[in-house]
């Protein structure tokens, strides 16, 4: 689990709660990930937390099938990706519930939560409420 500090508990706190946030920024009206004091995209400090839809599409990923450090040992192989938040940010994260070979660049994507960690699967895959394992 990541450690949260001072400013990143908002956004480890509601992604517990099965929410995902960004950071939104009020002088240039775009969203940004991850989680910064000030926007990236103009330097202005009026930033705030906005609650994410939860959709993305996928924009490339990885089949990872060795990692020693846990606990993601135990999860060989998984899927890395970076996802394209409809919002607007990109994001890095994990693939679930989709066999490898039916991975696309562009598929609609879903938030879900395992253990408080936000990660994606298929829209439309997973019923109501957020995944847990």
């Amino acid at each position: 689990m990541p450690e949260a500090d001072a400013f990143t508990r908002t956004y480890w706190d509601a992604a517990a709660e099965g929410r995902l946030l960004i950071r939104h920024c009020a002088a240039c009206d775009r969203a940004h990930h991850h989680p910064r004091e000030f926007c990236p995209l103009c330097w202005s400090e009026d930033v705030s937390w906005r609650t994410a839809s939860g959709r993305a599409t996928l924009y490339t990923w990885s089949t990872v099938h060795r990692n020693d450090l846990p606990p993601f040992g135990s999860r060989v192989p998984y899927v890395a990706a970076v996802v394209d938040l409809a919002e607007g940010p990109r994001m890095m994260t994990e693939v679930v519930g989709c066999a490898q070979a039916d991975l696309l660049i562009g598929m609609d994507l879903e938030v879900a939560f395992r253990s408080g960690i936000p990660v994606f699967r298929p829209a439309g895959a997973g019923g109501p409420g957020p995944f847990r394992t």
